[in-house]
């Protein structure tokens, strides 16, 4: 595990194209492997959580191949994947294990989910109680951590309540629900992302879907498609705050996914004083257009718990963002933020504090004072990607030297972070 120095800059200038979508690339993988017939995807995003996604569904028989800049996901139809010969890894990807337990819990074997060391630490309970309701059979360590064991079959259609919005556990009942005869219904109490959903529809399904409700018809017919994944806003989020911190800067990102369930941090950019600015928008699938951002003086919000969906990948910045805002900023609802690859409140809160900023947490609110400057420190990335690549940007915009240990975390969702940043550096 390598550490990285790293020094202040003036400012970030130019233009660039970031990989594709994260949340995205997984949906489609796993969409076109259940699809009937070939799905092509061009700009799929290349990182390790990925990964483990591909190699998961070719453990099940599905052939995926990578030509040039397009990936070809041979798709087998709904009941199409074949019993695994050992134990499917999901590495430490969340959106990994609980959207291919969805799957799984459709298919007449037994299948066991395992993970990383991370993973392991993070609650499944909440997608075992509504596929255990549509009828799997699922055991999980303690009653609701991974390894996961499905025995998947006839499943039911249900009308689930969700206590928590979650994008992730939504998914996994809905492509569930594709396996069920009849139609499920899921409600959130706000809206989370719907990448699901959009993708669900552009392949064939019968969805619906109105505010937080949504609902499915099964059992369902997929067919192949052709789309191209547009790049990542989440990526994008370290780029947009750090130009708009650092003075004399001005950077535009090419086709980034604009999806009003995942742009949260574009409407918050704007109510903070940021100078963005959205051209040439268009929409496929998923809405996309071109995003410009210079540097503004910006101030603290209040973020309400709603707005927390929208938002959740990109709060490691924005802590970033409002500990170099004038005035207050106040954070409600974000306590999944502990139940990520680490606590990211705890890891934020421990790096921004050795760099003088102020935050104090009063149960679930959290609340940061904005100063003037950072100070360079000694930081860590508690091998969380988002972790170290706020604590990156606080770095750049700091005074005085910071080191960074384990980098080699943002291959995660980024490998290609540290190289694009300092194309941009001046």
């Amino acid at each position: 595990m390598s550490s990285k120095v790293i020094k202040p800059i003036r400012k970030l200038f130019g233009e660039l194209t970031l990989p594709g979508d994260k949340s995205i690339s997984h949906r489609a993988v796993m969409i076109g492997a259940i699809a009937e017939g070939d799905t092509s995807l061009k700009g799929l995003l290349d990182c390790d959580d990925c990964d483990y996604t591909i190699r998961a569904f070719r453990d099940m028989g599905i052939v995926i191949e990578k030509k040039g800049g397009l990936t070809i996901v041979k798709g087998r139809g709904l009941r199409g994947l074949k019993k695994p010969g050992g134990v499917l890894d999901a590495g430490n990807s969340g959106t990994t294990m609980r959207l291919l337990a969805g799957i799984l819990a459709g298919h007449d074997f037994e299948a066991t989910l395992t993970g990383g060391e991370s993973l392991s630490n993070r609650p499944m309970r909440r997608i075992v109680e509504p596929l255990s309701l549509m009828g799997a059979d699922i055991m999980a360590r303690d009653s609701g951590y991974p390894p996961l064991t499905i025995k998947g079959g006839s499943l039911k259609p249900i009308d689930y309540h969700m206590p928590i919005s979650s994008a992730q556990v939504k998914s996994a009942i809905l492509l569930a629900g594709l396996y069920a005869k009849g139609i499920t219904k899921v409600e959130e109490p706000f809206k989370s992302r719907d990448h699901t959903e959009r993708m669900l529809k552009h392949f064939g399904a019968k969805l619906k879907a109105e505010g937080p409700k949504v609902s499915v018809e099964g059992p369902g017919t997929l067919k192949g498609r052709s789309l191209e994944v547009p790049g990542d806003i989440s990526s994008a989020s370290f780029f947009l705050v750090g130009a708009t911190l650092l003075k004399g800067s001005k950077i535009r990102i090419n086709k980034i996914g604009i999806n009003p369930t995942r742009a949260g941090i574009l409407r918050l950019l704007s109510k903070m004083g940021s100078k963005v600015k959205i051209l040439n928008e268009s929409d496929l699938f998923e809405p996309v257009a071109d995003i410009e951002v210079a540097h503004a003086e910006t101030h603290g919000v209040v973020i309400e718990e709603e707005m927390i969906p929208g938002l959740i990948d990109e709060l490691p910045i924005i802590f970033v963002l409002a500990s170099l805002s004038k005035g207050v900023t106040v954070i409600r609802g974000a306590k999944e933020l502990r139940l990520k690859e680490t606590d990211r409140i705890h890891s934020l809160e421990d790096n921004l504090k050795k760099m003088g900023s102020q935050i104090n947490i009063k149960g679930d609110e959290l609340i940061i004072e904005g100063r003037k400057v950072l100070q360079g420190a000694s930081l860590k990335s508690f091998g969380d990607h988002r972790t170290c690549m706020a604590v990156t940007v606080a770095a750049l915009c700091a005074k005085g030297e910071s080191s960074i240990d384990d980098v080699e975390c943002v291959n995660k969702s980024f490998p290609g972070f540290f190289t694009t940043l300092e194309g941009l550096q001046q």
